[in-house]
């Protein structure tokens, strides 16, 4: 998923849009790719978990053992698995940077993350899958600040990205603080998770 299209084409297979782009390119064809994407059939029950599972991985752009590794600590954890999966995904940085609005898409937040751009608690953190906490605070490292993407991003220019009740943001200093865990309605992934949880448990 290293360029738009793939990114494209995945959104169509997949129902979901992963990008911008995504999202005004299945507006126009609503409908998987390839020359039986307008023909619908029904899918197995195995084949609309996988689908699920697929669905949830994209949208964070994690890899399958991350994601593994994820359900499997959800697993472990008191609660609905499905929900706690979802929640460990969403609380990972990457994706905090992103709901911040720091960020157009969960690819270019992990790439912020990466390159040492991001700061947690007055330290920089440079690992996606870094989860965060209530409590926490999250900001662009003060030397990062006058480049291109944060200027736009401190201007609003992501103002699609709905900032999260769970999440208090200063725009403009490009600070956000962590005020407690998200639950399942504070989340904007589409997915059925309990199709993922019933996917692992096969």
């Amino acid at each position: 998923m290293n360029n738009a299209r793939p990114k494209v084409r995945i959104s169509r297979a997949l129902g979901v849009a992963l990008t911008p782009k995504a999202a005004r390119f299945m507006d126009r064809r609503p409908y998987p790719p390839g020359m039986h994407g307008r023909k619908q059939k029904k899918a197995s029950d195995y084949a609309t978990q996988l689908r699920e599972k697929q669905r949830l991985r994209y949208q964070y752009d994690v890899s399958e053992t991350q994601l593994r590794r994820a359900y499997d600590l959800a697993k472990r954890k008191p609660g609905k698995t499905g929900q706690n999966l979802v929640q460990l995904l969403e609380t990972r940085l990457d994706a905090v940077v992103w709901r911040a609005g720091f960020a157009r898409t969960i690819y270019q937040a992990r790439q912020m993350v990466v390159h040492r751009h991001i700061v947690v608690d007055g330290r920089r953190v440079d690992r996606p899958s870094f989860r965060v906490v209530p409590g926490q605070t999250v900001e662009v490292a003060p030397r990062s600040k006058a480049k291109t993407p944060f200027i736009v991003a401190a201007e609003g220019g992501w103002s699609d990205n709905e900032i999260p009740g769970w999440l208090s943001v200063e725009r403009q200093d490009l600070t956000a603080k962590v005020n407690a865990l998200p639950v399942r309605e504070q989340i904007p992934v589409t997915c059925d998770e309990q199709l993922v949880v019933e996917y692992y448990s096969r």
